[in-house]
């Protein structure tokens, strides 16, 4: 069961009680792949979202791109070639790694934002660059400029680390080289909005603070919550860290933009499993629009929001996924978190009521023909269910398959006797497909459990063979190999004749 209250109606009330119009943010640096373990953001924004909607409050949720972030270092993923000489430029201002985007930041954006519509968030999209191009940022940089003794020993103060004496809280982009990280501030003007710097590589002017650059991390922060007048936000547990960039934050929002800082939502990681945390910049990645492949968008969104924010996930594409599209689909699954799969409606979703692993089966067993899937679901057990999502379902089994599926649940039924795989059944083996052809031909059973109790009384009524060795019969009889999905439903989705005839021209090939 799920908890009596979810954890979206909870944030959900203690921001009302605050008196406040709630503003949503959440953010991302588009660097590298944005994957599943990004969206645990924006989806805990979305559900806050819903959840404060539900109660007639004018909300308003928003996500930042923040492409105006420098490229910090060439990840495993770049060509060093071509991207050494990018470090510390904006990232809005790097070429696409593919060439079909615009930049860099855009070609791991569009696919993101993409996912977005499919797992139906309502957001607004703002683009930093825009955001500081447009002027609305320019009062928070002529603040922080003002107040940079300030929000520097805020800094010192809250991370035990110095200062340098040149520190700036703007990042000036050089207009020379394009570089965010070399440059040094030398003057500034709030009356005409204007600042004045020198860069490493010997360029300086003055440039207005629209198209000046971006201020740094920890000042960026709570200059755009001041901005946009954000009230509530979530973030990784790294930004809630004692003195991380959320304790930093709300100190610069007190004591410079003299505002209260956002109601904090801090989330923990999602892992993938056997692989840990995922990580852009190490690869170590599941991408959303590769996620919405071979899972629906209302499991992904179930996955994010059946777990409090501060507990850890780790997803699982293997086995694991098949269990969460079950939970979702099914609505006796045992443990289903039924507010949780409320928030995680995102229109379009068809529920089939045929467990996923059994589709699966039945998927490769009829060549993923609809017709032969509609058939056999009849005969094993689901008459009635809806083609049309029946055949939606059949393409993210076969994605899964493709890319995830352990190797026993992945087969081709062979379109004849595998004799090269026969061959090396025993006399014992071939007695048993003899002696099971028979018991399936008579005693037709009506079910996959029945099938498989029989599967073992015959294997006992064989002399020196093992059950171990039977299964591994009715494999290489049907797929050419020694391992294969759970040999009673198996049989069941095949037909009892159909199999009972492959047995015994096996058992003769191989003799």
């Amino acid at each position: 069961m799920g908890d009596a209250r979810h954890w979206a109606d909870e944030v959900a009330a203690e921001v009302l009680a605050r008196g406040i119009r709630p503003v949503i943010s959440t953010g991302i640096s588009p660097s590298g792949e944005i994957h599943v373990g990004n969206l645990r953001e924006i989806l805990t924004g979305d559900a806050i979202y819903r959840a404060l909607s539900e109660r007639g409050a004018p909300v308003r949720f928003h996500f930042v791109a923040d492409d105006l972030d420098p490229l910090r270092r060439v990840y495993p993923f770049l060509d060093p070639q071509r991207y050494a000489g990018q470090v510390g430029r904006p990232l809005c201002t790097i070429p696409c790694p593919c060439s079909r985007h615009a930049s860099y930041a855009d070609h791991f954006l569009e696919p993101f934002l993409q996912a977005l519509e499919r797992l139906r968030v309502d957001v607004e999209v703002i683009r930093a660059a825009d955001l500081y191009r447009s002027g609305r940022m320019d009062a928070a940089i002529g603040t922080a400029l003002a107040a940079r003794e300030t929000i520097a020993a805020i800094l010192r103060e809250l991370t035990g680390k110095p200062v340098q004496p040149d520190w700036s809280p703007l990042q000036v982009c050089c207009t020379s080289c394009g570089r965010l990280d070399r440059t040094r501030v030398v003057a500034w003007s709030a009356e005409q909005g204007t600042v004045a710097y020198r860069c490493a590589c010997g360029g300086e002017g003055s440039l207005d603070f629209a198209h000046a650059g971006k201020l740094t991390w920890r000042v960026d922060w709570p200059a755009r919550w001041w901005a946009l007048g954000v009230t509530v936000e979530p973030f990784g547990k790294d930004h809630a860290t004692r003195g991380g960039s959320y304790d930093t934050g709300a100190r610069i929002a007190r004591e410079v933009y003299r505002f209260e800082p956002p109601y904090p939502v801090p989330y923990e990681w999602i892992g993938l499993r056997g692989q840990g945390d995922m990580a852009s910049s190490k690869g170590n990645v599941l991408s959303a629009h590769q996620a919405l492949e071979i899972a629906p968008p209302e499991v992904l969104r179930y996955l994010v929001l059946r777990e409090r924010p501060q507990r850890a996930i780790t997803f699982d594409p293997g086995l694991g996924l098949l269990r969460l599209v079950d939970e979702v689909d099914d609505a006796a699954a045992r443990g289903r978190d039924e507010r949780a799969l409320q928030l995680s409606r995102a229109g379009g979703f068809r529920p089939v009521g045929v467990p996923f692993k059994h589709l699966v089966v039945v998927a490769q067993a009829a060549d993923f023909q609809l017709d032969r899937v509609m058939e056999i679901l009849e005969r094993t057990g689901y008459p009635g269910v809806d083609r049309e999502a029946v055949e939606a379902r059949l393409g993210y089994a076969r994605r899964w398959l493709e890319r995830y599926a352990p190797e026993e649940l992945r087969f081709t039924v062979q379109a004849s006797v595998p004799r090269e795989a026969v061959a090396s059944l025993s006399r014992a083996q071939r007695d048993f497909l003899e002696r099971l052809a028979s018991r399936l031909e008579s005693e037709r059973p009506p079910d996959g459990e029945r099938i498989h109790a029989l599967v073992y009384e015959t294997a006992k009524q064989v002399p020196d063979l093992q059950p171990a060795e039977g299964f591994q019969a009715i494999y290489l009889a049907l797929l050419g190999k020694t391992r294969g999905p759970r040999a009673g439903w198996f049989l069941a989705v095949l037909g009892t004749e159909a199999c009972a005839q492959r047995f015994r021209q096996a058992a003769r090939a191989a003799g």
